[in-house]
């Protein structure tokens, strides 16, 4: 299936462009495309050390925080968009 993937910031410069069209498993979660991101591009650094998300970085899919819904085991299916947001600091 097929899924898109947006990347804002140094995400972006990291992957090189803003936009992915990524084909992945039916079946395939949040995470198992993240990680695979994170091997294909090494510059890109969405894990910690533990398997989880770093503290401060904001995934969504389809304009959802999913952390709010089951985090890097949330389901995806086709025409789904997951968006990579880095920390953002200011005021």
């Amino acid at each position: 299936m097929n899924i898109e993937l947006r990347f804002f910031a140094n995400f972006r410069e990291a992957v090189g462009q803003k936009e992915l069209d990524w084909e992945t498993d039916e079946g395939a979660t949040v995470g198992t495309v993240l990680h695979a991101v994170e091997a294909e591009y090494p510059d890109v650094d969405i894990f910690n050390e533990e398997g989880e998300i770093r503290e401060f970085l904001s995934i969504m899919k389809n304009g959802r925080e999913v952390d709010y819904i089951e985090g890097t085991e949330t389901p995806l299916s086709a025409g789904d968009t997951i968006s990579v947001f880095p920390p953002v600091a200011g005021g």
